[in-house]
């Protein structure tokens, strides 16, 4: 058992290299605490929301409210979506007005979760995930990592590795706190602030021919990150063992890898010759982190393994349950077609897209279709069943990236943009930008373990909070016969 407490309250927290900041923080700190458990352990997190009530809103769902109540999401992890477990349909609020001017207590709230014995060792994260607050909450550095221990750190070279946790965080600050998400243009003009581990630009030191262990962490809103390390000789080769928390087969070598944001990557960094060197994103002006490789080399230096505990075996295509049932996920957004401050319409449009308000009106314009809606079912997904998605982006503009995320269960990329991965790769978020075409992608998925009411949508999370997701319910394989059924009705009939 770990038991944990997380706080959450307005804190002011200091951020070496930016100054003082006034935010919504776990335990009073960027990043909240990592947690470190096993498979068949058990996660029992009392959060106390000590945030002042939440002020009064007007506008649908569908636009930001409720800043100051969150829930938990423990991104990436198989485990149970229902309950009082990784259930992001859940609200922790604070004190009403009148309980805080009574003197109430802060309310507490408690998550836990069981995690399988043979769940994937790996890196994990978790940050809050209520609909119309995510994205104001993340910016303002509400994430911490979990580590779930297991075979690969057993691995020789592995474990004589240094085990580094690197979270970055991707804050957005004004006047030393996070401005309040009033209007679709809330983050323009605003430049984000990076941090490692709450830092920005820090810097961590090796020697040449050691070896370290790089859990990297995007814990981004709106920015995805293509990391290089880079010194006076060109790109540094890392090696990557794992992506989004499922180990490979062996390490691939890489000068460059690539985060979507919410995704994670576990590397092995051995330089071989003392210097200093920068982990740069492109599109960030300034560096992440600063890497002073110094002292005297180690000899003979460290190794890195030749193979590894694959994390997840892979999927066929041949055990799909119903090669009549893939499904397709299309991000479309619809720019300036309501009134008010956010005029943006943020759609997942597909065959299980959310209804219209009016099938015979203009769809551009329709408040219901292709958006959130909690009362309504997009996909209905049996236990058991393997079936294939294919996701893809109708954005032009390359700079535009809608990453596709799925609760509770993990999927294999086979494919992207049509051409077949050599190998296929687990995830649990996959990145896609625009173009022409917009990228697209194809993967399998199995449906194990857990039933329940939970999540599929788009990790950049200012489009989360306007709509851009959909309801997916885990059902018992009693529940409904075999393959893919439609949504029930929206009366419930």
């Amino acid at each position: 058992m770990l038991d944990q407490t997380l706080d959450v309250r307005f804190t002011r927290v200091s951020v070496p290299g930016y100054g003082p900041v006034t935010t919504r923080a776990y335990n009073g700190a960027i990043p909240g605490p990592t947690l470190r458990l096993r498979g068949g352990d058990t996660l029992r997190l009392t959060q106390v929301n000590a945030l002042p009530p939440n002020p009064p809103h007007q506008g649908g769902h569908n636009t930001p409210h409720h800043p100051n109540s969150f829930n938990l999401h423990t991104h990436g992890m198989h485990v149970s979506p229902s309950g009082d477990a990784d259930n992001v349909l859940r609200e922790f609020a604070p004190r009403t007005a009148a309980e805080a001017a009574a003197g109430a207590a802060e309310p507490r709230y408690t998550t836990t979760i069981h995690v399988p014995a043979d769940h994937p060792a790996g890196t994990y994260w978790y940050h809050p995930h209520l609909h119309g607050a995510t994205a104001e909450q993340i910016v303002g550095g509400m994430a911490g990592v979990i580590v779930v221990e297991g075979d690969v750190d057993e691995v020789p070279e592995i474990r004589a590795a240094a085990d580094v946790v690197l979270c970055v965080n991707e804050l957005k600050l004004k006047d030393g706190q996070v401005p309040a998400f009033t209007s679709g243009g809330w983050m323009t003009g605003i430049p984000s602030t990076f941090t490692v581990n709450g830092t920005v630009n820090p810097t961590i030191t090796l020697r040449p021919g050691e070896v370290q262990r790089w859990r990297l962490v995007a814990a981004t809103a709106f920015a995805a990150l293509r990391l290089t390390i880079t010194g006076s000789k060109g790109a540094m080769t890392v090696h990557q063992i794992a992506q989004d928390g499922v180990t490979f087969g062996a390490p691939v070598a890489r000068e460059s890898v690539e985060l979507a944001m919410g995704n994670r990557a576990d590397l092995l960094i051995r330089p071989a010759a003392p210097g200093r060197y920068e982990l740069r994103a492109e599109a960030v002006p300034g560096p992440l982190m600063t890497i002073e490789v110094t002292g005297p080399a180690v000899e003979p230096p460290m190794g890195l393994p030749a193979v590894l505990p694959p994390g997840r075996p892979f999927l066929d295509a041949s055990e799909i349950t119903d090669p009549h049932a893939d499904r397709e996920v299309v991000f479309h957004a619809d720019p300036k077609v309501f009134a008010g401050d956010f005029p943006n319409a943020f759609r997942m449009l597909g065959p299980d897209a959310t209804p219209p308000a009016d099938p015979a009106g203009d769809l551009t314009r329709d408040p219901s279709y292709g958006l959130f809606d909690p009362d309504y079912t997009n996909h209905t997904l049996r236990l058991g069943a393997v079936e294939r998605w294919t996701v893809r982006t109708d954005e032009t503009v390359p700079a535009f990236n809608h990453p596709f995320h799925l609760h509770t269960n993990q999927f294999l990329l086979t494919h992207r943009n049509g051409e077949r991965l050599h190998p296929p790769v687990w995830h649990d978020t996959v990145g896609l930008t625009g173009g022409t075409p917009g990228q697209s992608v194809t993967f399998l998925v199995r449906y194990q373990d857990f039933t329940g009411r939970t999540l599929a949508h788009c990790h950049q999370l200012h489009h989360e909070d306007l709509g851009m997701m959909q309801t997916v319910d885990y059902v018992a394989d009693r529940d409904h016969g075999a393959g893919r059924h439609a949504p029930p009705p929206r009366d419930g009939s």
